[in-house]
């Protein structure tokens, strides 16, 4: 039983680390066996995850990928969870496929219960590979409030709990020192890098990754790997080009590398002087590029563009 008081910031963090840090008893009494899990006790619970962090206590990696609390669940049965869709506003029902020592499987997601009482509860997350799953876990946990003590307790604030902690921040600042030092070093910006167009001629378009099922409704890839197709009018002749660049703290572009594959390395090389070509020209001086930023520190970070040129009339 979680102690019936408001947490501050402060006492979310040192909980959370607490729980992932301990050593948990057992969700059922073995005896020496491994048994299957039961969720009867907790039929009918509606949880909320307020946090997610990896072993070390952290919520992002060196890639700039950001563990983010984003599952809102209930069992159902022994054989079924509800899970809510953000995109479909309602909660889907999904089957449940019980392992043993305390493994699970739903919405296409292999877990593991670490604790579990009415009130919260941790769950790690597995990796699966075809058909094996790792059962030592990929040490991210999931802490899940029940919404009934989020409501009476936290009074539905759930604002610090879920805020990146001083460590994230601290880890953060020392990625983007390495990242401005040497572009190959660029890390994803929570916040991507935007586009502004300085001419009716150049028009551009982010690419988004549609929420669905069978992602999970997962869109990091939006900002781990920002898309924009961009369409000179009026160009010099017409062309497409697919191709990476870093966008440094002050909106300068460098150029990347060429996202086709070649057979012959003199067909690359001339693709890069040309693609390098458009980017100081049309990119450069028909664009401005405002960089991306995570936690607030605007640092170095990686676009792909698609350009198409249209020579017209």
């Amino acid at each position: 039983m979680l102690i019936a008081k408001p947490f501050t910031n402060l006492t979310c963090i040192v909980l959370t680390l607490f729980c992932l840090g301990c050593k948990h008893r057992n969700i059922v009494k073995h005896d020496g066996e491994k048994d299957l899990i039961s969720f009867k006790p907790v039929f009918g619970i509606s949880y909320t995850e307020i946090a997610r962090r990896s072993q070390n206590g952290l919520s992002f990696n060196h890639f700039g990928y950001q563990l983010e609390p984003e599952w809102k669940m209930r069992f159902v049965s022994n054989d079924s969870t509800s899970i809510y869709s953000p995109t479909k506003k309602q909660f889907i029902n999904f089957p449940l496929t019980r392992g043993y020592d305390s493994i699970f499987n739903t919405a296409r997601t292999w877990l593991k219960v670490k604790t579990m009482t009415k009130d919260s509860m941790i769950i790690e997350l597995l990796k699966a590979y075809a058909d094996s799953v790792d059962t030592r876990g990929a040490k991210v946990y999931m802490v899940f409030y029940a919404d009934k003590y989020i409501n009476n307790v936290l009074h539905g604030d759930l604002s610090k709990c879920k805020s990146p902690s001083k460590k994230d921040s601290v880890y953060i600042q020392s990625l983007t020192n390495a990242a401005n030092k040497d572009f190959t070093k660029a890390f994803a910006a929570r916040q991507p890098v935007e586009l502004e167009s300085k001419s009716p001629h150049v028009t551009f378009s982010k690419r988004h990754t549609e929420p669905t099922m069978l992602n999970n409704f997962d869109t990091s890839y939006d900002y781990m790997n920002p898309e924009f197709d961009i369409t000179i009018d009026k160009a010099y002749s017409n062309f497409y080009y697919s191709f990476s660049m870093f966008i440094d703290p002050a909106g300068q572009i460098h150029y990347g590398k060429p996202l086709t594959v070649f057979t012959e390395k003199s067909y690359e090389e001339n693709y890069i002087h040309l693609s390098t070509a458009v980017m100081n020209s049309y990119l450069k001086y028909y664009l401005n590029f405002i960089p991306g930023k995570t936690l607030g520190i605007v640092h170095t970070s990686e676009i792909a563009v698609h350009v198409t040129g249209n020579r017209g009339v």
